[in-house]
């Protein structure tokens, strides 16, 4: 009857333990992407530390690949890419950097776009996802009152930018609220998003960045493609 008894309570547990939902940090990943693929614009308030270095500003996306920042420190430095064309103006040197980037030269998984549909498409195509601490979230900061889910993910081949990068996930919203990037120098990279606003209609005219008449102009500063 003993035996009977310990048999049954073990199926018993065992049909308990199987019938929950395992929680994986690849089924977690996609959710966020799922989140993020009826996403078609949105505005956040970004800071972005490297070093001792901090840059603040308020940016605004659209799919699939306009993204724009005006900083407000730097104050009136702006960044603007439509897809095709990187242009950076920097007020101190008076200066506008432009950069043609095809489709082939494009970053799979640079800074703000990494918080984007395609880009979290990429980021799950080239690394592989485990949980930091598990599905439960976490203060985002010691001392932070906001709770995150964090997700290691961990570059699958050496032509990736970061050797590691670490999303962390409102659990409510399933939105990006920080990315922690660790380059191959070991360098840190973090961006955090902040009063974050979805579909607000963002027109593409937002994306079109007309420069200061007394800058200076400089075209394919970081290389010259011919692709």
């Amino acid at each position: 009857m003993k035996s009977w008894f310990f048999t049954g309570l073990a199926l018993l547990c065992g049909f308990s333990l199987s019938a929950q939902e395992i929680i994986t940090a690849k089924g977690y990943l996609d959710s966020v992407a799922e989140r993020y693929g009826i996403i078609r614009d949105y505005e956040a308030n970004i800071t972005i530390r490297s070093g001792n270095s901090e840059m603040r500003g308020r940016a605004s996306y659209l799919t699939p690949s306009f993204l724009r920042i005006d900083f407000t420190s730097p104050a009136n430095q702006v960044i603007v890419f439509n897809g095709e064309l990187l242009t950076i103006y920097l007020p101190e040197y008076r200066a506008v950097l432009n950069q043609e980037i095809s489709p082939s030269r494009r970053p799979a998984s640079a800074g703000a776009s990494m918080a984007s549909a395609q880009g979290l498409m990429l980021l799950r195509r080239n690394y592989v996802p485990a949980f930091v601490t598990g599905p439960d979230p976490v203060p985002l900061d010691n001392s932070a009152s906001d709770r995150v889910v964090k997700i290691r993910l961990t570059r699958q081949n050496i032509s990736e930018g970061f050797r590691e990068i670490i999303l962390n996930i409102d659990p409510n919203t399933k939105l990006i609220r920080r990315i922690e990037g660790r380059t191959i120098a070991e360098g840190l990279v973090q961006f955090d998003f902040a009063g974050i606003k979805i579909n607000q209609g963002i027109p593409e005219q937002r994306f079109i960045y007309d420069s200061p008449a007394s800058a200076n102009l400089y075209n394919n500063f970081l290389f010259r493609d011919t692709n």
